[in-house]
């Protein structure tokens, strides 16, 4: 019988190596998988290259992953947010790299590399210092350039509910980056607020089908960053 369900978080993160390249789903605090990413930082996995919407706030979830100095390089659409401070003061003293990508382009080529394209073309970042290296090439009167796609050995994200099969829907925004990265990544890793039993998601509802999902981990009661960011809280 198909059960995707752990019992351990600590099980799940283990097979994370050094120099792994891993997706995380978020945007801002909206659909982080904080309790995965913490799990994370105790195994201990180091220069990782993180691929995320932003790099976190406070000392807590990515941020805190990237202060422990676990991260090599982060590939996202914005560095600096609110209430992030870690990844911009390491970033100026040239301890961690930082692949910028607009974030329509970013969604694009993790959908792409999930899909098994290479390789697309955009209009977006023509002439701007984001195209600099790149192939480009002129369609229609419209000049654009080369993205490859991306795709990555994990991923972690966060899921409203999962079936056993590893089934999954999502909560309103919390959804963002998550389906396409499931499906862009060798190893999925999830964790769901609610574990329900195989059947009771509407087949029509099922937004990530388990055939791109490893292993879950039920989290009943995540805990929220910017509550834990405006308590000051620091992890580990």
């Amino acid at each position: 019988m198909i059960n995707k369900f752990s019992h351990s978080i600590t099980d799940m993160i283990n097979p994370i190596f050094d120099g792994a390249s891993i997706m995380i789903s978020g945007f801002g605090e909206a659909g982080s998988p904080i309790e995965l990413i913490h799990a994370l930082i105790d195994h201990g996995a180091k220069e990782l290259t993180v691929i995320n919407n932003n790099t976190g706030s406070g000392q807590v979830g990515l941020a805190a992953l990237i202060a422990n100095g676990q991260v090599r390089k982060m590939i996202c659409s914005f560095p600096r947010t609110a209430n992030s401070s870690v990844f911009p003061k390491l970033y100026r003293a040239g301890k961690i790299e930082l692949e910028l990508v607009p974030q329509g382009t970013l969604a694009e080529r993790i959908r792409a590399g999930g899909a098994g394209i290479p390789a697309f073309y955009t209009a977006t970042s023509v002439g701007t210092p984001l195209s600099q290296g790149k192939e480009t090439r002129r369609f229609e009167n419209t000049d654009t350039v080369m993205e490859r796609g991306l795709t990555a050995d994990f991923a972690l994200i966060k899921a409203h509910c999962a079936d056993r099969y590893g089934n999954l829907t999502y909560h309103k925004t919390a959804r963002n980056f998550a389906p396409i990265m499931a499906m862009a990544a060798n190893t999925t890793l999830v964790q769901t607020q609610h574990k329900i039993e195989a059947g009771e998601i509407d087949p029509e509802s099922v937004i990530t089908p388990g055939i791109f999902v490893n292993h879950i981990i039920a989290v009943p009661q995540p805990q929220q960053e910017s509550l834990l960011v405006a308590q000051g809280h620091v992890y580990p």
